[in-house]
Protein backbone atom coordinates (compact mmCIF):
# COMPACT_ATOMS: atom_id res chain seq x y z
CA UNK A 1 0.00 0.00 0.00
CA UNK A 2 1.05 3.57 -0.69
CA UNK A 3 0.08 6.99 0.65
CA UNK A 4 0.33 10.25 -1.27
CA UNK A 5 1.07 12.70 1.53
CA UNK A 6 0.67 15.83 -0.63
CA UNK A 7 -1.57 16.39 -3.65
CA UNK A 8 -3.95 19.01 -5.03
CA UNK A 9 -6.93 16.98 -6.17
CA UNK A 10 -9.19 20.03 -5.99
CA UNK A 11 -7.31 21.70 -8.85
CA UNK A 12 -9.58 21.76 -11.93
CA UNK A 13 -7.37 19.58 -14.13
CA UNK A 14 -7.58 16.77 -11.55
CA UNK A 15 -11.14 17.31 -10.32
CA UNK A 16 -12.38 16.86 -13.88
CA UNK A 17 -10.83 13.38 -13.90
CA UNK A 18 -11.47 12.43 -10.28
CA UNK A 19 -13.34 9.21 -11.01
CA UNK A 20 -10.64 7.80 -13.28
CA UNK A 21 -7.92 8.96 -10.88
CA UNK A 22 -9.58 7.12 -8.01
CA UNK A 23 -9.75 3.97 -10.13
CA UNK A 24 -6.05 4.36 -10.99
CA UNK A 25 -5.23 4.78 -7.31
CA UNK A 26 -6.96 1.51 -6.49
CA UNK A 27 -5.07 -0.28 -9.27
CA UNK A 28 -1.76 1.16 -8.03
CA UNK A 29 -2.54 0.30 -4.38
CA UNK A 30 -2.49 3.96 -3.36
CA UNK A 31 -4.81 3.70 -0.40
CA UNK A 32 -4.61 7.21 1.10
CA UNK A 33 -4.10 10.81 0.01
CA UNK A 34 -3.74 14.18 1.68
CA UNK A 35 -5.45 17.02 -0.20
CA UNK A 36 -3.53 20.24 0.41
CA UNK A 37 -5.12 23.68 0.78
CA UNK A 38 -3.36 26.63 -0.90
CA UNK A 39 -5.93 29.44 -0.47
CA UNK A 40 -8.72 30.13 1.98
CA UNK A 41 -11.03 30.70 -0.99
CA UNK A 42 -10.61 27.02 -1.94
CA UNK A 43 -10.59 25.55 1.56
CA UNK A 44 -14.21 24.43 1.37
CA UNK A 45 -13.44 22.47 -1.83
CA UNK A 46 -10.47 20.78 -0.22
CA UNK A 47 -12.44 19.94 2.89
CA UNK A 48 -15.40 18.59 0.90
CA UNK A 49 -13.09 16.21 -0.95
CA UNK A 50 -11.82 14.83 2.34
CA UNK A 51 -15.31 14.48 3.76
CA UNK A 52 -16.58 12.71 0.64
CA UNK A 53 -13.77 10.12 0.57
CA UNK A 54 -12.86 7.82 3.44
CA UNK A 55 -9.24 7.62 2.25
CA UNK A 56 -8.58 11.37 1.99
CA UNK A 57 -7.70 14.06 4.52
CA UNK A 58 -7.32 17.83 4.28
CA UNK A 59 -5.15 20.71 5.43
CA UNK A 60 -5.94 24.39 5.94
CA UNK A 61 -3.58 27.15 4.88
CA UNK A 62 -2.35 29.58 2.24
CA UNK A 63 0.65 28.83 0.03
CA UNK A 64 3.50 31.28 0.64
CA UNK A 65 3.67 32.30 -3.02
CA UNK A 66 -0.02 33.21 -3.40
CA UNK A 67 -0.68 36.94 -3.60
CA UNK A 68 -3.96 38.71 -4.21
CA UNK A 69 -5.82 36.13 -2.12
CA UNK A 70 -7.54 36.33 1.24
CA UNK A 71 -4.92 36.67 3.92
CA UNK A 72 -5.56 34.10 6.66
CA UNK A 73 -5.96 35.34 10.20
CA UNK A 74 -5.00 33.14 13.11
CA UNK A 75 -8.71 32.64 13.81
CA UNK A 76 -9.35 31.59 10.19
CA UNK A 77 -6.79 28.83 10.56
CA UNK A 78 -8.04 27.78 13.98
CA UNK A 79 -11.62 27.58 12.68
CA UNK A 80 -10.52 25.51 9.67
CA UNK A 81 -8.45 23.21 11.85
CA UNK A 82 -11.50 22.48 14.01
CA UNK A 83 -13.33 20.82 11.12
CA UNK A 84 -13.34 17.02 10.90
CA UNK A 85 -10.62 15.39 8.79
CA UNK A 86 -8.45 18.53 8.79
CA UNK A 87 -5.18 17.10 10.07
CA UNK A 88 -2.49 19.70 9.30
CA UNK A 89 -1.77 23.41 8.88
CA UNK A 90 -0.45 24.52 5.51
CA UNK A 91 0.83 24.49 2.90
CA UNK A 92 2.92 27.26 4.40
CA UNK A 93 6.51 28.47 4.48
CA UNK A 94 8.67 30.73 2.33
CA UNK A 95 9.37 30.91 -1.40
CA UNK A 96 12.11 33.23 -2.66
CA UNK A 97 12.67 31.36 -5.97
CA UNK A 98 13.56 33.71 -8.82
CA UNK A 99 12.29 36.46 -6.57
CA UNK A 100 13.75 39.35 -8.54
CA UNK A 101 12.47 38.13 -11.91
CA UNK A 102 8.99 37.16 -10.78
CA UNK A 103 8.29 39.90 -8.28
CA UNK A 104 9.39 43.09 -9.99
CA UNK A 105 12.85 43.29 -8.47
CA UNK A 106 11.76 43.05 -4.84
CA UNK A 107 14.36 42.15 -2.25
CA UNK A 108 14.24 39.66 0.61
CA UNK A 109 13.38 42.57 2.88
CA UNK A 110 10.30 43.22 0.75
CA UNK A 111 9.05 39.68 1.43
CA UNK A 112 8.13 40.36 5.04
CA UNK A 113 4.49 39.62 4.18
CA UNK A 114 5.50 36.02 3.48
CA UNK A 115 7.34 35.74 6.76
CA UNK A 116 4.40 37.14 8.73
CA UNK A 117 2.00 34.75 6.98
CA UNK A 118 4.33 31.88 7.89
CA UNK A 119 4.39 32.95 11.55
CA UNK A 120 0.58 33.00 11.63
CA UNK A 121 0.49 29.40 10.38
CA UNK A 122 3.08 28.28 12.92
CA UNK A 123 1.09 29.86 15.74
CA UNK A 124 -2.07 28.10 14.55
CA UNK A 125 -0.23 24.78 14.48
CA UNK A 126 1.11 25.25 17.97
CA UNK A 127 -2.33 26.20 19.34
CA UNK A 128 -4.10 23.27 17.69
CA UNK A 129 -1.34 20.68 18.02
CA UNK A 130 -1.62 19.92 14.30
CA UNK A 131 1.56 19.42 12.25
CA UNK A 132 2.79 21.92 9.68
CA UNK A 133 3.17 21.25 5.96
CA UNK A 134 6.23 23.31 5.04
CA UNK A 135 7.07 24.64 1.58
CA UNK A 136 10.54 26.19 1.33
CA UNK A 137 12.29 27.20 -1.85
CA UNK A 138 15.47 29.29 -2.00
CA UNK A 139 14.60 30.37 1.56
CA UNK A 140 15.81 27.59 3.84
CA UNK A 141 17.83 29.80 6.22
CA UNK A 142 14.84 32.04 6.94
CA UNK A 143 12.48 29.06 7.12
CA UNK A 144 14.57 27.33 9.78
CA UNK A 145 15.19 30.57 11.66
CA UNK A 146 11.50 31.49 11.87
CA UNK A 147 10.53 28.01 13.02
CA UNK A 148 13.05 28.31 15.84
CA UNK A 149 11.95 31.85 16.73
CA UNK A 150 8.35 30.63 17.02
CA UNK A 151 9.36 27.79 19.35
CA UNK A 152 9.52 24.90 16.88
CA UNK A 153 12.63 23.29 18.26
CA UNK A 154 11.54 19.66 18.49
CA UNK A 155 10.64 19.75 22.16
CA UNK A 156 7.35 19.15 23.98
CA UNK A 157 4.74 21.59 22.71
CA UNK A 158 6.23 21.76 19.22
CA UNK A 159 3.81 21.14 16.35
CA UNK A 160 6.38 19.53 14.06
CA UNK A 161 5.34 18.48 10.59
CA UNK A 162 6.92 17.83 7.22
CA UNK A 163 9.17 19.63 4.76
CA UNK A 164 7.27 18.66 1.62
CA UNK A 165 8.65 18.17 -1.91
CA UNK A 166 12.16 18.42 -0.50
CA UNK A 167 14.79 19.81 -2.89
CA UNK A 168 17.30 21.33 -0.48
CA UNK A 169 20.73 20.19 0.71
CA UNK A 170 21.63 17.54 3.26
CA UNK A 171 22.52 20.36 5.64
CA UNK A 172 18.97 21.71 5.43
CA UNK A 173 17.57 18.20 5.84
CA UNK A 174 19.66 17.75 8.97
CA UNK A 175 18.38 21.06 10.37
CA UNK A 176 14.76 20.07 9.67
CA UNK A 177 15.26 16.66 11.25
CA UNK A 178 16.86 18.27 14.30
CA UNK A 179 13.67 20.32 14.73
CA UNK A 180 11.61 17.13 14.70
CA UNK A 181 10.29 17.39 11.14
CA UNK A 182 9.74 14.69 8.54
CA UNK A 183 11.09 14.93 4.98
CA UNK A 184 8.90 14.16 1.95
CA UNK A 185 10.18 13.36 -1.54
CA UNK A 186 8.30 13.82 -4.80
CA UNK A 187 8.76 12.77 -8.41
CA UNK A 188 11.70 15.17 -8.64
CA UNK A 189 13.71 12.37 -7.07
CA UNK A 190 13.39 10.38 -10.32
CA UNK A 191 14.75 13.18 -12.56
CA UNK A 192 18.21 12.71 -14.09
CA UNK A 193 19.27 16.09 -12.71
CA UNK A 194 18.49 15.10 -9.09
CA UNK A 195 21.67 13.19 -8.21
CA UNK A 196 22.38 15.39 -5.17
CA UNK A 197 18.81 15.01 -3.95
CA UNK A 198 19.08 11.24 -4.19
CA UNK A 199 22.04 11.41 -1.80
CA UNK A 200 19.85 13.35 0.63
CA UNK A 201 17.14 10.69 0.26
CA UNK A 202 19.61 8.04 1.40
CA UNK A 203 20.43 10.13 4.46
CA UNK A 204 16.90 10.63 5.87
CA UNK A 205 16.14 8.00 8.54
CA UNK A 206 13.33 5.50 8.00
CA UNK A 207 11.09 6.95 10.68
CA UNK A 208 11.10 10.47 9.15
CA UNK A 209 10.43 9.59 5.52
CA UNK A 210 7.33 10.44 3.47
CA UNK A 211 6.46 10.31 -0.23
CA UNK A 212 4.16 12.47 -2.34
CA UNK A 213 3.21 13.50 -5.85
CA UNK A 214 2.51 17.23 -5.38
CA UNK A 215 0.14 16.53 -8.27
CA UNK A 216 -0.84 17.89 -10.72
CA UNK A 217 2.83 18.94 -10.87
CA UNK A 218 6.16 17.08 -11.05
CA UNK A 219 5.10 13.76 -12.54
CA UNK A 220 7.84 11.17 -11.96
CA UNK A 221 9.74 9.35 -14.68
CA UNK A 222 8.34 7.71 -16.86
CA UNK A 223 5.53 10.29 -16.90
CA UNK A 224 7.67 13.42 -16.56
CA UNK A 225 6.07 16.36 -18.34
CA UNK A 226 2.60 14.89 -18.13
CA UNK A 227 -0.24 15.58 -15.72
CA UNK A 228 0.60 14.04 -12.36
CA UNK A 229 -1.85 12.31 -10.02
CA UNK A 230 -1.71 10.25 -6.79
CA UNK A 231 -1.59 6.90 -8.63
CA UNK A 232 2.00 7.76 -9.64
CA UNK A 233 3.38 7.91 -6.09
CA UNK A 234 4.64 4.27 -6.30
CA UNK A 235 7.25 5.46 -8.81
CA UNK A 236 8.72 7.67 -6.08
CA UNK A 237 8.68 4.68 -3.72
CA UNK A 238 10.40 2.52 -6.33
CA UNK A 239 13.28 4.95 -6.70
CA UNK A 240 13.60 5.31 -2.93
CA UNK A 241 13.67 1.54 -2.60
CA UNK A 242 16.51 1.31 -5.11
CA UNK A 243 18.46 3.92 -3.16
CA UNK A 244 17.86 2.27 0.20
CA UNK A 245 18.14 -1.37 -0.83
CA UNK A 246 14.56 -2.48 -0.39
CA UNK A 247 11.38 -2.94 -2.41
CA UNK A 248 8.97 -0.22 -3.42
CA UNK A 249 6.34 -2.07 -1.38
CA UNK A 250 8.51 -1.80 1.72
CA UNK A 251 8.85 1.95 1.17
CA UNK A 252 5.10 2.18 0.65
CA UNK A 253 4.39 0.43 3.94
CA UNK A 254 7.03 2.42 5.82
CA UNK A 255 5.88 5.83 4.55
CA UNK A 256 2.23 4.93 5.15
CA UNK A 257 3.03 4.14 8.78
CA UNK A 258 4.90 7.44 9.06
CA UNK A 259 1.94 9.30 7.54
CA UNK A 260 -0.45 7.72 10.02
CA UNK A 261 1.82 8.51 12.94
CA UNK A 262 2.40 12.15 11.98
CA UNK A 263 -1.04 13.20 10.77
CA UNK A 264 -3.52 10.76 12.31
CA UNK A 265 -1.65 9.85 15.51
CA UNK A 266 -2.29 6.17 14.86
CA UNK A 267 -0.80 3.08 13.21
CA UNK A 268 -1.88 -0.14 11.52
Amino acid sequence: MYTDSHCHLNFPELMSQLGSIQQAMVAAQVTRAMVICTTMEKFDEVHQLAMANDNMWATVGVHPDNEGVREPSLQDLLDGAARPKVVAIGETGLDYYQMDERKGGRTVADMEWQRERFRTHIRAARQTGLPLVIHTRQASDDTIAILKEEGEVGEAGSAGGVFHCFTESQQVARAALDLGFYISFSGILTFKTAADLREVAKFVPDDRLLIETDSPYLAPVPYRGKLNNPSYVPFVAKLLGELRGCSSEAIGDLTTQNFLKLFLKTSI
